[in-house]
């Protein structure tokens, strides 16, 4: 074992010192971030439900009904060869309602926590700037990082 330790205490273990500040409260800790996550959440699942289940049914139908699947609908076309084609519209139809969704309910949330997280970090530097924290200074917007 060393003779020395290199901790201020000489002891052999490492402990925080004891004045520290209280940690800022995180984003994810705030009500309206789990808001916005649970808005998310809910139409995402949705939307992989109906993509994936749709794709999978087309799959399980084409294995275990082949002659349904290759009943003609009309000329060449067969019910098969319509339904994989409506793959295409069913993803490019969840696509559009994902960005519409995203656009009315989850962007304006969005938006709002980022201002209020601005606001925040901007009230945070006029106080350390009050307080003769004249060291370094952090711009309203900046996300905490100093300016040089």
């Amino acid at each position: 074992m060393p003779e020395f330790s290199p901790w201020h205490d000489n002891s052999f273990t490492y402990s925080p010192p004891k004045n520290e500040p209280a940690p800022a409260r995180r984003i994810s800790e705030d009500p309206e971030f789990h808001s916005l996550r649970r808005a998310q959440r809910r139409f995402g699942v949705r939307a992989t439900v109906l993509s994936v289940g749709g794709f999978l049914l087309y799959v399980l139908l084409s294995h275990t009904v082949p002659g349904v699947m290759n009943e003609r609908v009309a000329g060449h076309l067969t019910l098969g060869l319509t339904l994989g084609l409506g793959q295409f519209v069913v993803m490019g139809v969840t696509a559009w309602a994902y960005l519409r969704y995203m656009r009315t309910r989850v962007d304006p949330l969005a938006r709002g926590l980022g201002s209020r997280l601005d606001q925040h970090e901007a009230d945070s530097a006029r106080t350390a700037a009050a307080s003769g924290d004249a060291g370094q200074t952090v711009r309203p917007g900046s996300r905490g990082y100093p300016t040089w």
